[in-house]
């Protein structure tokens, strides 16, 4: 994700951090940047032990909003994409804070204010389609971005900044083997079957599920016959803000 840039994280100051926590880890993909950029002691901490064998280096299971570790353990403690899954993400950044001497920052996204770019034609109109209906049926705040300040403010902190940073996700030739099972399972609308649950808990209506799902299908077919020509081109832009805060 911080490929092409890392100055919205310059309010972090990590290069003056001697322990930071990455809350929410998963896999580890912030926190070897965070490494990266940290002289000192970087420790991934994820509720899912089987996600911590990717991260490497210190790790520690454990709930975001029971944080196992002493009062001002870290310099900073952080998350990425985490805040969103959360029913009281307010919780947890006090909880952030309590473990915190100096700052705690979120990379949280807008989930409402992605955009697809597309060479087939009817993908961008399907994709907001189907994003709307898993929006209105997810029961957390996956469109929390930039108001993720209000969160801090509620739990105590004083904000210091909330940054843009805009994710590209490209697809173009030549095509990489996760660009073909994404297209594959567009061809067989195996991703809306995922989140079929999820959008009937929303306003979506089984008829109208179904009615996406063969759309998207007849999309995910062209999407392959495409690629099989070397044609299709992909572009999805999710924007994220960083928010930091001071203890």
């Amino acid at each position: 994700m911080w490929a092409d840039s890392r100055a919205a994280l310059s309010d972090l100051h990590l290069d003056a951090c001697d322990r930071v926590l990455d809350v929410g880890c998963g896999t580890g993909e912030l926190t070897r940047v965070l490494r990266e950029e940290v002289d000192g002691t970087v420790v991934g901490l994820d509720a899912d032990a089987s996600l911590l064998s990717s991260v490497g280096g210190p790790v520690v299971r454990g709930d975001a909003t029971r944080l196992p570790f002493a009062d001002g353990a870290f310099d900073l403690v952080v998350c990425q994409a985490l805040l969103i899954n959360l029913p009281d993400p307010e919780a947890a950044v006090r909880e952030f804070a309590r473990v915190a001497t100096d700052r705690v920052a979120a990379i949280e996204p807008n989930n409402a204010a992605v955009t697809v770019e597309s060479t087939v034609d009817a993908e961008p109109t399907l994709a907001r389609r189907a994003r709307q209906f898993f929006l209105d049926g997810v029961r957390t705040d996956v469109t929390l971005g930039r108001e993720a300040a209000d969160v801090f403010r509620d739990a105590g902190l004083s904000v210091v900044s909330t940054t843009r940073y805009d994710q590209e996700r490209r697809v173009e030739p030549p095509y990489g083997d996760d660009a073909v099972r994404a297209a594959r399972r567009k061809a067989t609308a195996a991703g809306l079957e995922d989140d079929r649950e999820t959008m009937l808990d929303g306003e979506a209506t089984p008829a109208e599920y179904d009615a996406l799902r063969e759309r998207w299908r007849s999309m995910g077919r062209t999407v392959v016959d495409q690629m099989q020509d070397g044609e299709y081109e992909r572009r999805e832009t999710v924007p994220f803000f960083v928010t930091v805060g001071t203890v």
